[in-house]
């Protein structure tokens, strides 16, 4: 279908059904294969986005001041239209006394042009940038430098396709007069990359989630102008999505460590990133599926092939067979947002990777093809969300593709 006749017909249905203003498009096998992987940034000392993150970066000290510098400059220089905002606050833990200890949240927004406060409901993707205290040392790179890295790769894989869509919305006429006719884009995409989250002592309602419990306290209470669509920041998030404990091979060392649905009332977003896991697993598009093609070839000598194998699946939960719903078993960073009645999409394995709050947590015990494989996971929901169909670079892709096919046929003769 034609672009321009695509957009139009989006217009009319978010002018004549106000219901396709939270709508969910799926996006197109072209678009899912446009997609980039982190590549060389996800690179454990040398890339550019996760390097930097993994090093110990307790709240206090003068790792904390370094990580946040990494993530506060990225989003400045390499996505200048995305508003970076760091809420700020401080607490006293049961291990340093008196002292109050600083945690930093930071706030990343990309919003529609020409829109208000009040007026953009966001899919909000979350993970936690702190520290672990103990072990001495402790990296913490499922928990979690890993899903913020994968977070701020979305951020940039997606920056130029909003960009061209809501360039094309300006292009048809549509302007901020026309809120009231429903034809505006509503919807912005938003990353909490929270601090605190690690106790310092012993995990307890007190000693945990201290940045968490300070922004959602300052969100419930930050009100948009009367008549706004959202009357505060809190219930401008139509979507909180907790990234956590991710980055391992699940199942590896412990085969019942799995992603369950936790939430009946997200359970369609699940279901969602299953349809997308199953698609990209289909097309190869894994690089930690057994059947991927670089996994498959039996030398770099040989041209055959090992025979297919069964393909592992992360999201299994997708035909729950009763209703007994795992939410509120695990305790994370959005506790304080779901008492306060925002929806809540839990990404964390269950039961917890062995790595878990152990020193081998680091850089070196990360898988890299699941790391790349959430990303680009993580990348397609957000596409599909944020209805990026048609605005995606596919001839990039393409080319990208082609250029890759020659080496290797170079490489055969």
């Amino acid at each position: 279908m034609n672009l321009r006749l695509s957009l139009l017909l989006q217009i009319w249905k978010l002018a004549h059904f106000p219901c396709f203003l939270k709508a969910y498009s799926p996006i197109s096998d072209e678009s899912l294969k446009a997609i980039p992987r982190p590549g060389e940034d996800f690179d454990i000392k040398t890339g550019k986005i996760l390097a930097p993150i993994l090093i110990p970066r307790v709240p206090g000290t003068e790792g904390q001041a370094t990580v946040l510098n990494h993530l506060v400059s990225f989003f400045k220089t390499e996505l200048p239209q995305w508003d970076v905002e760091i809420q700020n606050s401080t607490s006293k833990t049961p291990v340093t006394g008196n002292d109050d200890i600083p945690f930093h949240n930071v706030i990343v927004t990309r919003d529609p042009p020409g829109t208000s406060p009040g007026e953009v409901g966001y899919l909000t993707l979350v993970a936690h940038w702190d520290s672990k205290r103990t072990p001495e040392g402790f990296i913490g790179a499922i928990d979690s430098a890993a899903p913020v890295a994968m977070l701020m790769h979305t951020a940039r894989a997606l920056d130029t396709a909003m960009t061209k869509k809501w360039a094309a919305i300006n292009e048809l006429g549509i302007k901020q007069d026309d809120f009231d006719l429903g034809l505006q884009e509503h919807k912005g995409l938003q990353l909490l990359l929270l601090d605190g989250e690690e106790a310092f002592a012993v995990w307890s309602k007190e000693d945990s989630i201290y940045g968490a419990k300070a922004l959602a306290e300052e969100m419930e209470t930050t009100f948009h102008p009367a008549l706004s669509t959202y009357h505060n920041a809190l219930a401008s998030i139509d979507l909180f999505v907790l990234l956590d404990l991710l980055g391992s091979v699940l199942g590896e060392g412990n085969p019942n460590s799995r992603m369950p649905s936790y939430y009946k009332t997200t359970h369609w977003a699940y279901k969602s990133l299953a349809t997308l896991e199953t698609r990209l697993r289909d097309r190869s598009l894994f690089a930690s599926s057994p059947n991927h093609p670089s996994k498959r070839l039996m030398s770099s000598e040989s041209k055959e092939r090992r025979s297919k194998q069964k393909e592992p699946t992360w999201f299994f939960d997708v035909d729950k067979s009763s209703d007994r719903w795992m939410g509120g078993f695990i305790e994370d960073d959005h506790l304080p947002f779901i008492a306060r009645g925002v929806e809540i999409l839990h990404l964390i394995p269950s039961p917890f990777p062995l790595v878990w709050h152990e020193s081998s947590d680091d850089g070196e015990h990360l898988d890299m093809d699941t790391c790349g494989d959430w990303a680009v996971l993580m990348t397609a929901f957000a596409a599909e969300w944020m209805e990026l169909e048609g605005y995606l670079d596919t001839k990039l892709k393409s080319k990208r593709a082609a250029d890759k096919e020659e080496v290797v046929s170079k490489s055969e003769l």
